[in-house]
């Protein structure tokens, strides 16, 4: 048994149905040669070997009396017919095998559907009925969904190491799973006395952490007041004003559109070194040039900068528990510069600023915190902020959640099958429409946008702009010493002493893979 943080709590507290709480990716793979039988077949007997691996495929939710504190997690052995199933698609517009368009449809289409929180929350969706790949070879995909409340970001790559492998030949395994599920009868006296005892060590850890939490504080806001005078030239604390309205600050709907693509990562990484930037400083560029170029194409452009909700990982390094470890920050996205070299120079110096806030205060912020009695008031508060009046009433923190997640860098298969995509499936919530998460793969970028259908029905049209936006940024110069921060009254980048030129970094050429191609 085990209590799930108030963070790991949260994401139960928020879930509705127009707001599911799970996570997942949509994976293309390919056959070996000579693959005999259906894969969904072989997947869960490569499932049921790896359990002994995956904690969190393996325990289930146990509710609190009355639901007054947070949730246990439980032992459970998952039935693999329930947790890996088998969805046939509809053939393609053009008549034969289904494709790419089909598999983003589909997604759409499962994301909204909630998991079964009387079982293990997770599951995988298995496609067999692709078109071949171009050397011939039979594909699968496979959509899975897995609860946030069990894992983050990082987690979540920590439990695809588990379960994938570095070669066809899957790793031989001695440990053997359970077949025999255990019964769990906690008692009302052990439950209340297992809370209580939870409560007093919260409690107690906050008063203890509390003097040193004020001062890291002060000191954030000292340099968030610091930074912001650098970045806008403004006295604003924090260089960030409320996000501008848009059609992603309104209340979701039950229903999801969904969009993929991917961008050669070796090019990403050399083309942000030319730049003096990191490689989540190209991924905000790009998203930030993507989304200008689609509202402008609405006629919807603002004269505010679009603001995105970044999440930030508070996980040791090493540290592979099934749980969540991360917050939430906000950068300003540069949407309302027009020059593609400029927004970068804005994309970077926001980075800048959200680092040395962060700093001081990553150690000490919460993962988990006291309960009792937070389950009614957060499905209280959820329940009247869901409301379409009270949420567009409410001024927008963001506009947009953009996340940028680190993943393996060599080929990874799964029950033989390689893989050959991995784009994340993420969370959109009310008042924050889309969700653009990034994870690299191989020698891939691999976006997922998941987007409220109502708000953005057209999903795919941002996908084709950021193609377009990596295009761009082949040309943006890469020597920026006269390009100056755009923001009003920045200071320009002090030029360097007379000395030899710099040589600009030159990137490897890939061209831009199409979503679902090897």
């Amino acid at each position: 048994m085990k209590r799930l943080s108030g963070l790991d709590a949260t994401f139960l507290h928020l879930e509705t149905p127009e707001m599911p709480m799970h996570v997942g990716a949509l994976h293309v793979f390919e056959l070996p040669k000579g693959f005999r039988g259906r894969f969904v077949d072989a997947l869960r007997r490569h499932m049921s070997a790896r359990l002994p691996l995956t904690p969190a495929l393996r325990r289930r939710l146990w509710m609190m009396p009355m639901n007054i504190t947070n949730p246990v997690w439980v032992d459970a052995v998952p039935d693999m017919k329930h947790h890996v199933v088998e969805v046939r698609l509809p053939p393609a517009k053009k008549g034969g095998k289904a494709g790419m368009a089909e598999l983003e449809a589909l997604v759409g289409r499962l994301h909204p559907q909630p998991l079964d929180r009387t079982r293990p929350l997770w599951k995988f969706h298995v496609i067999e009925d692709l078109a071949p790949a171009s050397n011939g070879h039979k594909r699968v995909a496979m959509y899975t969904q897995l609860h946030h409340a069990a894992v983050d970001g990082q987690a979540a790559v920590a439990l695809a190491n588990a379960i994938l492998d570095l070669s066809p030949e899957p790793r031989a395994l001695e440990l053997k799973a359970s077949t025999r599920e255990k019964r769990f009868r906690l008692s009302l006296v052990e439950m209340v006395s297992g809370a209580v005892t939870s409560e007093v060590q919260q409690i107690t850890h906050l008063l203890r952490a509390l003097p040193g939490a004020v001062g890291a504080v002060s000191s954030a806001a000292t340099r968030a007041v610091s930074r912001s005078q650098l970045v806008t030239g403004r006295k604003a604390p924090g260089g960030l004003g409320a996000a501008p309205r848009n059609r992603f600050t309104h209340a979701v709907t039950a229903g999801r559109a969904f969009a993929a693509v991917s961008l050669p990562l070796a090019e990403a990484k050399a083309l942000g070194k030319a730049h003096e930037a990191t490689l989540n400083d190209v991924v905000l560029w790009l998203c930030s040039t993507a989304l200008r170029a689609y509202l402008a194409g609405h006629r919807e452009l603002t004269r505010q900068s679009l603001v995105a909700a970044v999440p930030v990982s508070l996980r040791a390094k090493g540290d592979t528990r099934s749980d969540n470890q991360a917050s939430m920050t906000l950068v300003s996205l540069g949407t309302n510069i027009a020059d593609p070299a400029k927004r970068l120079a804005h994309v970077r110096a926001a980075t800048r600023s959200m680092k040395s806030t962060l700093a001081g205060v990553k150690d000490i912020l919460p993962t988990d915190f006291p309960s009792l009695g937070v389950p009614w008031l957060m499905e209280a508060a959820n329940a009247i902020y869901r409301r379409a009046t009270e949420s567009d009433r409410l001024p927008p923190v963001a506009n947009v959640t953009i996340s940028n997640v680190p993943g393996p860098l060599a080929p990874l298969y799964l029950a033989g099958a390689k893989m050959l995509t991995n784009y994340p499936c993420s969370i959109v919530v009310h008042g924050v429409a889309l969700n653009i998460t990034v994870q690299s793969y191989d020698r891939s970028l691999d976006f997922g946008l998941m987007a409220d259908a109502k708000a953005m029905p057209d999903v795919r049209r941002l996908a084709e702009a950021l193609e377009d936006a990596f295009t761009v940024l082949r040309t943006v110069p890469a020597d920026e010493d006269d390009v100056a921060i755009a923001a009003p009254g920045a200071a320009r980048p002090r030029r360097r002493a007379p000395g030899p030129s710099r040589k600009r970094a030159t990137a490897v050429r890939q061209p831009a893979r199409k979503a679902g191609e090897a």
